[in-house]
């Protein structure tokens, strides 16, 4: 039985021509021409003047935590419900994780939490626009301005997402975003960096290729890291950035479809869109009422085995091993991993399959 797949990345347009010519130039590594040109593009897409191209999602967050000298003694504020790299990169640089719980009306890091947990040790709140819905962040930098903050924006799952018309990954000091296979664009693993700070802007390019000083080659003042993305992986970036509005403007239909498809039923809950806000719909993620006959994981099964395969929500990052000690009460978190879930998304998923989905979904609903 062919399987729905949740995501897969589309591979039509100019990669092979682009990455063919990268390995026929011989510039493999990191340093060629499609670097600069996939960093340029990146920013002038998010509307900031500069992007920093990195191996990852994760060392672009630890990469920008750490250009800020967040470390030891410092507490940094970020969602329960994200994926674990949110955490882990403040817990690289040695400083303290402190959880903050979400709106139940957007899914993302609430801002009444933030200003609960904010201590003399805080340094820097990291929003996560959650699953392609911007965070509410004029009030989130409110609070940051009131108490001396640095803003990093966790954008790895909304490209292009738009916050009252402008896209995020433009508004704290700095954002970041992952290239990983399943995001809208992928580099096959890669991330960046985005700012508009000239003096921020040197100093994640010279951290990110091992603090080696750009006047002096293999000298090196500082412990730096290498958190470089290879020229193979810019190439496939560029192909990606030209059908980015286009994979953008399908992930939309899509969501349009399911909700259309889905309409009606009440022990559903549709994904949020915000009046402020323009997800990207990286994912279609819906939760599952307490009224619905089957459990969360139940439905989960009954979809695999009906061929439509899914993922559920993100484990509060709080619930698990490395950071079960934080004490706190985080509902809303809990409630909404709980009973989500997220559909098949891929902006290659056909019209006929979605029909499909939501008919499979409304035979187990049963409504």
């Amino acid at each position: 039985m062919k399987m729905i797949p949740v995501s897969e990345p589309c591979l039509r347009g100019n990669e092979t021509k682009y990455l063919l010519d990268c390995v026929q130039s011989g510039w493999v590594s990191s340093l060629g021409k499609y670097i600069t040109m996939f960093e340029k593009n990146f920013a002038d897409f998010c509307g900031v003047k500069h992007g920093i191209a990195v191996s990852n999602g994760t060392t672009a967050l630890h990469l920008a935590l750490a250009t800020l000298g967040i470390g030891a003694g410092d507490e940094v504020i970020v969602p329960t419900l994200s994926f674990i790299a949110t955490a882990n990169a403040v817990h690289y640089t040695n400083a303290t994780v402190v959880f903050a719980d979400c709106e139940p009306e957007t899914w993302n890091i609430d801002p009444r939490e933030i200003e609960k947990k904010i201590t003399s040790r805080t340094k820097a709140i990291i929003p996560v626009h959650l699953y392609g819905h911007p965070a509410d962040m004029d009030p989130i930098l409110a609070i940051a301005k009131k108490h001396n903050l640095i803003v990093i924006e966790d954008a790895a799952e909304a490209h292009g997402a738009l916050y009252k018309g402008k896209r995020v990954g433009s508004f704290g000091q700095m954002g970041t975003f992952s290239f990983y296979g399943n995001k809208i664009i992928t580099t096959g693993e890669g991330g960046i960096i985005t700012t508009d700070d000239d003096e921020l802007d040197n100093r994640l390019r010279f951290l990110r290729d091992h603090a080696m000083a750009p006047e002096k080659r293999y000298w090196h003042t500082e412990v730096g890291f290498n958190y470089r993305m290879t020229n193979m992986q810019a190439a496939l970036g560029v192909a990606q950035m030209e059908q980015v509005e286009e994979f953008i403007e399908r992930k939309r239909q899509i969501a349009e479809r399911y909700i259309s498809g889905l309409s009606g039923l009440s022990n559903i809950t549709l994904p949020p869109q915000a009046s402020w806000a323009k997800s990207v719909y990286w994912m279609f993620s819906i939760l599952l009422n307490p009224e619905f006959p089957l459990s969360r994981d139940e439905f989960l099964l009954q979809l695999k085995a009906a061929g439509v395969d899914n993922r559920p929500f993100f484990y509060p990052i709080h619930e698990m091993p490395p950071y079960a000690s934080d004490s706190g009460s985080f509902p809303v978190a809990e409630d909404l991993s709980r009973r989500g879930l997220n559909l098949p998304s891929a902006v290659t998923l056909t019209d006929d399959e979605i029909d499909s989905i939501c008919q499979i979904i409304r035979s187990l609903a049963k409504q």
